[in-house]
């Protein structure tokens, strides 16, 4: 099976595909045949490249040498043909100096360049979100000197919240800006978890950082050398992070001591501004867990279908033939399948918010994202977490093994879950402020929902088991304690829901080729049972308060 054509499969089945074809210009330019083109392009570009660097990558990590961080070899070859290839360049909008192709056909090339090598995505992902971010709230003087660099890949980005003690709550941040009599700012203080913090493949690296000033927390751009190519500004890595898996990405703490620095945005909305940028990374998130779940149900298929042991007759059979291996495959297609339609989605409506003419289509298209975006960040890392797993089941004892990729994926997954935002906090999120406070967001969700629910019974009842749960859940009588610990199994069965809408739709676009066959068979997997899930699920959303009335004995 061609992965890359099914990928290509998605892209025409996508959600709200036809719709950003219609806004014309560079959407319009993403034909069929350019897009097959791209996405084969890609697949060379990975293989040549990206497999070697991840193995290289994953063994010997990056190096802190005299105070700079040293990448593997190989990193810095993939690196120019990556940007010599205009790959930063290929969704970024026109305004900021690139192709302005779909965000989709980018998400699609990301995907294959994730499933290749994880770990080298970390790092073209920040310049592409921060083009964005500078694009809407830097002045003039910083685009012009930031952007076509940030696009081209001459310069990097990094995105700077987390400190030793205040990690997400950024109410907690002691990084302080101050201004200097001419107006300048400086930034003292130190951040933590900073992916490619450090590296030897770009001239310059912009810390896009939070920090307190006296208006509150504001956002700034720090470089890492000043305008003078000589001198570095100060800051300083303090070291690199020894960790379970991503050993290619260096994750850094870094020290800022009086840095040079711009305020970007106005003084004290330094979260709020910084949401464009957190909002590309967690679609990345998404995206990047499909990468690696891609890459583990590949490895197993292709294992199952050639490892002999069992059978009836005087010869073994593949392992594929056997009913436990083929429930384990069609569970891992399903979970791929319906997190890339779901990536796709956010992709679109991304867009669609940022560029159609209508502004009722507009609205809700940001609306569906802000429903969207919790499920696909959280839904990236447990499918690339569960593939890789039953990906080590399949292969049994060489799944343990480094002789096979999987164990690596394993790895590699655990952290999804946690960086762009936790669970826990996706699942505030989703409950507190896109279900229950104001609704536009699951309205948002209904309505496209539904367009899909007439043709599946399995989905259109698990529809109706997600309203019903979130008119529970809104019962004023329920404490905020109940609400609270209702939110991550609430996540649950948002993404199972969400699930079923890409598995439905899926299923009634499918065509008779073999990718088209390939997304139905996983999709009627998926839906087969969705309901009954769908309702359990829904039990487990309201009783865990009462639950945790429990802790108290464990003290």
């Amino acid at each position: 099976m061609d992965f890359t054509a099914i990928i290509h499969k998605q892209l025409l089945f996508a959600f709200a595909a036809e719709e950003v074809q219609h806004l014309g210009g560079g959407f319009a330019q993403a034909t069929p045949e350019m897009t097959a083109q791209i996405l084969d392009s890609a697949n060379r570009y990975a293989s040549a490249h990206l497999v070697r660097l991840n193995k290289v990558g994953d063994r010997n990590g990056c190096a802190l040498v005299g105070g700079r961080v040293v990448t593997p070899d190989g990193h810095l070859q993939a690196w120019q043909a990556f940007i010599d290839g205009g790959w930063l360049a290929l969704d970024a909008p026109t305004e900021l100096g690139g192709v302005g192709l779909p965000n989709a056909l980018g998400i699609a090339v990301q995907e294959i360049f994730d499933t290749a090598c994880p770990a080298f995505g970390m790092m073209p992902v920040p310049q592409r979100s921060s083009a964005r971010l500078l694009h809407a709230h830097g002045d003039d003087a910083v685009k012009a000197e930031w952007l076509p660099k940030l696009i081209s890949g001459e310069w990097g980005a990094t995105i700077c919240i987390s400190e030793p003690d205040a990690g997400s709550d950024v109410r907690r941040i002691r990084t302080r800006a101050t201004r200097n009599g001419d107006g300048s700012w400086q930034i003292t203080g130190e951040k933590c978890w900073i992916s490619f913090g450090d590296q030897d493949l770009t001239a310059r690296i912009g810390h896009c950082l939070l920090a307190q000033s006296d208006a509150g927390i504001s956002l700034f751009l720090v470089p890492s050398w000043t305008e003078d190519p000589a001198n570095r500004n100060s800051v300083y890595v303090r070291r690199i992070e020894e960790k379970l898996g991503l050993h290619l990405s260096p994750t850094c703490v870094l020290g800022f001591e009086g840095a040079q620095a711009q305020l970007i945005g106005e003084e004290g909305r330094g979260l709020q501004h910084l949401f464009v940028m957190i909002t590309n990374m967690r679609l990345a998130t998404g995206v990047q867990g499909a990468g690696i779940a891609a890459a583990a149900y590949a490895c197993a298929k292709a294992y199952a279908e050639e490892r002999r042991q069992g059978g009836a007759g005087p010869r073994a059979v593949p392992i594929a033939e056997h009913a436990d291996i083929q429930a384990m495959l069609l569970a891992m297609a399903a979970r791929l399948e319906t997190l890339r339609a779901l990536n796709l989605a956010v992709a679109n409506h991304a867009d669609l918010a940022r560029s159609s003419p209508d502004i009722a289509l507009r609205t809700h298209a940001a609306a569906l994202n802000g429903w969207l975006l919790p499920i696909v960040k959280t839904l990236g890392g447990e499918a690339a977490f569960d593939n890789a797993s039953d990906a080590v089941q399949i292969l049994g004892g060489a799944g343990y093994t480094r002789e096979w990729p999987v164990e690596q994926y394993l790895r590699d997954a655990r952290v999804l879950t946690i960086f762009e935002g936790t669970t826990g906090m996706q699942a505030q999120d989703l409950l507190m402020r896109r279900a229950l406070k104001g609704g536009e967001s699951f309205n948002a969700f209904l309505l496209a929902a539904n367009e899909d629910a007439g043709g599946n019974a399995e989905f259109a009842s698990s529809l109706q088991i997600l309203k019903k749960t979130v008119a529970r859940l809104a019962d004023p009588g329920l404490s905020r304690r109940d609400v609270e610990t209702a939110a991550t199994p609430f996540l649950r069965l948002a993404i199972l829901v969400a699930q079923g809408w890409a598995a439905a739709r899926l299923n009634r676009v499918a065509d008779e080729t073999a990718e088209g066959r390939h997304l139905a068979a996983a999709s009627r997997y998926l839906l087969a049972d969705l309901a009954t899930r769908a309702e359990n699920a829904a039990r487990q959303v309201l009783p865990n308060a009462n639950r945790l009335s429990l802790f108290g004995d464990l003290l």
